[in-house]
């Protein structure tokens, strides 16, 4: 979401007549997009925006500072307390809002912070100008905010309750990007499963996966699916939407039944490992991941053993894992915890370690397959080596063939013969023609 803010942010500013330049030091306007999910986001934020003191002077003799995001709707004019360089703050709602911020900051004193973080209902920032990262992705956002006030979360307070996008708008809007030469987009929304809720009474996410695929776009991702809302419909849809890539993220955070009642995740460790059978029976061979809390308030070892069985029995193929991190405001912070850092930390590693595992193993099955990529740029390591994604959002290394300019394939669909396969990529050669 916050990548999607940020495209939406600098498309806005492109019509403003802003050029956007490649690093901050050349820049008038700097705009700092955030999250507040973790407490190590707000720490990169203060660092960040601290080091633009010492900054060269930009070209027009003065620097704008905005923050906007999560951590802006949380801490409002706060932000100014503690950063004292900042002179915009617009909220989650208010991207719509920067030119005129800006433009109240250039015209006053460096002693006072523009800010809107009101929580009023602006419509969906893609109603906005957007400058897309890349021409063949796209975000589309079908959803906003979350109704589930999992106990650790700040998003509710800062994303406000869910509120859908009209069904019709999200199809044109994917039928626009096909047609303006986009093959992959990501359906967003905090909770994508309950999409048509709140505004048609009962979920449409299943309806809504066909019609996007009969637009004719090629690849169909998405992101976030609670488990407590996955219906046997909207996997039915997965499974017969061609475009609907096979991979899902499913976020599960505990093993334990005790722990996740405590998280207030409304669904229980045998209910999840159900809908994972589920899931792979309806769409063999699908790559399944998913998001782990370690050291959640309470967590015992016994707890935590069974994260780690869940681990094995569903066969996470990936898994993004973090130790607990305390949001003020949300009732997991007032949890007392007596357990010491290091023995989170220690269970950390190991679960660490059994994901990188399962994520080599599950690479092993690939090898001497061929696997079709959607090329993404030149890897940050070897300029003359392409990276793409699989459908099971695998990363794919390989070289472009002799004679063919490895530019020429950014945006293609690629084959490539898998020979190697590292625990989180796979590589070959590339063979037939891109397309």
């Amino acid at each position: 979401m916050n990548l999607h803010d940020s495209e939406r942010v600098s498309g806005v500013l492109g019509s403003c007549g802003c050029i956007e330049v490649a690093s901050p030091d050349e820049a008038d306007i700097v705009v700092f997009m955030t999250c507040c999910v973790r407490e190590k986001a707000d720490t990169h934020l203060y660092g960040q925006v601290s080091a633009m003191v010492s900054a060269p002077v930009p070209p027009s003799g003065r620097r704008l500072v905005a923050i906007g995001g999560c951590i802006a709707q949380r801490d409002g004019e706060n932000i100014r307390k503690h950063m004292k360089n900042v002179d915009v703050v617009f909220g989650t709602r208010a991207i719509s809002s920067l030119p005129e911020l800006l433009a109240g900051a250039l015209e006053g004193n460096d002693k006072s912070v523009q800010a809107d973080v009101s929580e009023d209902d602006p419509g969906f920032s893609s109603d906005l100008p957007s400058r897309r990262e890349t021409p063949w992705h796209a975000w589309v956002p079908i959803m906003t905010g979350c109704n589930n006030f999992c106990s650790y979360c700040i998003v509710p307070y800062v994303r406000g309750r869910e509120r859908d996008r009209a069904f019709e708008d999200i199809v044109d809007e994917v039928s626009r990007l096909r047609e303006d030469g986009v093959r992959e987009v990501c359906l967003l929304g905090q909770n994508v499963n309950s999409f048509g809720r709140q505004r048609y009474g009962s979920p449409r996410f299943a309806d809504l996966l066909r019609a996007v695929g009969e637009t004719g776009i090629e690849r169909i991702r998405f992101t976030s699916s609670h488990p407590k809302d996955l219906s046997p419909e909207t996997i039915l849809a997965m499974a017969e939407t061609p475009a609907v890539m096979p991979q899902l993220h499913l976020a599960v955070q505990s093993g334990s039944t005790r722990v996740l009642k405590a998280m207030n995740r409304h669904y229980s460790r045998e209910d999840y490992l159900a809908l994972a059978d589920q899931i792979k029976s309806a769409m063999p061979g699908i790559a399944l991941s998913t998001d782990i809390i370690v050291g959640f308030p309470g967590e015992t070892e016994e707890d935590f053993e069974q994260t780690l069985s869940l681990v094995k029995e569903v066969g996470f193929e990936s898994a993004f894992t973090f130790i607990y991190s305390k949001r003020p405001g949300t009732p997991a912070a007032e949890i007392d915890d007596p357990t010491p850092h290091e023995t989170i930390q220690e269970r950390f590693d190991r679960l660490a370690e059994l994901v990188a595992q399962q994520a080599f193993d599950a690479n092993q099955v690939e090898l001497g397959r061929t696997v079709e990529a959607l090329v993404e740029g030149v890897s940050k390591r070897d300029g003359d080596v392409l990276v793409g994604h699989s459908p099971k959002n695998k990363t794919v290394h390989f070289r472009a063939p002799e004679g063919i300019e490895p530019d020429s394939l950014v945006g293609k669909l690629v084959d490539v013969k898998v020979e190697q396969a590292r625990t989180w990529y796979l590589r070959g050669p590339m063979v037939g023609e891109p397309r």
